[in-house]
């Protein structure tokens, strides 16, 4: 019987963005600016809608409180980590670092995902339903929709993660990215992953899809009850959920594109990667604060507040 001789592999190499020193220098200043205003966007959110006893109480400014909590782990678990790549000769990430990488990617699109759908239930019951919108969604339905969205998140990353951690991995090591993606990493296996790669990639293609189809299926249900109650509501309709619109776009664009298309080799895939999991957290705070009547005003008063302190 012929023996093989598997090397267990205590780290990988991650290819980066890019090359060029020069570029290098230039992504770090503009993506740690990315980066700091994404975090802060999203912790100013979530510290308003706490301290402000109305947005507190009210179920949409709760989930989309935990919606900007959730974007500051998106932003976070692979951005530090690529910024100290852009000024390292060698891009390392050892095999624990890199098996949490995925887990926290897929955890967190995972939550996202469900709690998007929430919110989108939420502006349902909201203008569908307005007698019964405070009755419907009270705190304790707000609580178990943002818990069943981190219990599916947790529970598809884990069925990812159990997979892929224990692939041999024996001899190539070199992701062609800027973290550790699933369909890159499950290449790297001394074996044939193919029908495994296809059933991974499948799990989060179709949570992706699955959620993408609700959403769909409730914004139509909007546009449709408001113009056949009322003369003109289809644009108040689409004026209220245009955030959400917006937000849900931008989301699930490139996470259905990359997941539906995994084995890309287009460069495509890595402009995408870099928009869903640094621009997306950014954009998230600027559409629903500039959009918004009711965070600007509280935001403000939290400012007059702080300076009025001091």
């Amino acid at each position: 019987m012929k023996l093989q001789n598997y090397s267990l592999v205590s780290e990988f190499v991650l290819y980066g963005l890019c090359t060029s020193r020069h570029l290098q220098h230039l992504f770090f200043i503009f993506f740690s600016g990315i980066y700091v205003a994404s975090v802060l966007g999203n912790l100013i959110i979530v510290v308003t809608i706490i301290s402000d006893s109305h947005l507190h109480s009210s179920p949409m400014y709760f989930l989309l409180g935990n919606l900007s909590f959730l974007d500051i782990w998106l932003a976070s678990f692979a951005t530090p980590k690529m910024l100290r790549d852009f000024l390292s000769d060698r891009k390392l990430i050892s095999f624990g670092g890199c098996m949490a990488q995925i887990f926290f990617l897929h955890f967190i699109g995972g939550a996202e995902m469900v709690l998007l759908v929430s919110m989108a239930y939420d502006r349902y019951v909201a203008i569908c339903k307005p007698l019964h919108y405070m009755t419907v969604m009270r705190r304790q339905t707000c609580v178990g929709l943002v818990l069943v969205s981190w219990v599916i998140g947790f529970v598809h990353s884990i069925s990812q993660v159990a997979f892929t951690v224990n692939l041999p991995y024996c001899g190539p090591n070199e992701v062609d990215s800027f973290f550790c993606d699933l369909p890159l990493v499950i290449k790297l296996a001394c074996m044939d992953t193919y029908i495994l790669g296809i059933l991974m990639i499948s799990d989060s293609g179709l949570l992706s899809m699955s959620c993408f189809l609700l959403l769909l299926v409730s914004y139509t249900v909007i546009l449709i009850t408001v113009r056949q109650r009322t003369a003109g509501g289809v644009s108040k309709a689409l004026s209220t959920c245009s955030a959400h619109i917006m937000v849900v776009t931008l989301f699930f664009g490139p996470c259905i594109f990359i997941y539906v298309w995994p084995f890309s080799r287009f460069s495509v895939d890595k402009l995408l990667s870099v928009f869903y999991t640094i621009f997306t957290p950014l954009l998230n705070p600027l559409i629903y604060t500039l959009r918004n009547k009711e965070m600007k005003i509280a935001m403000k008063k939290l400012c007059n507040h702080h300076v009025t302190s001091r």
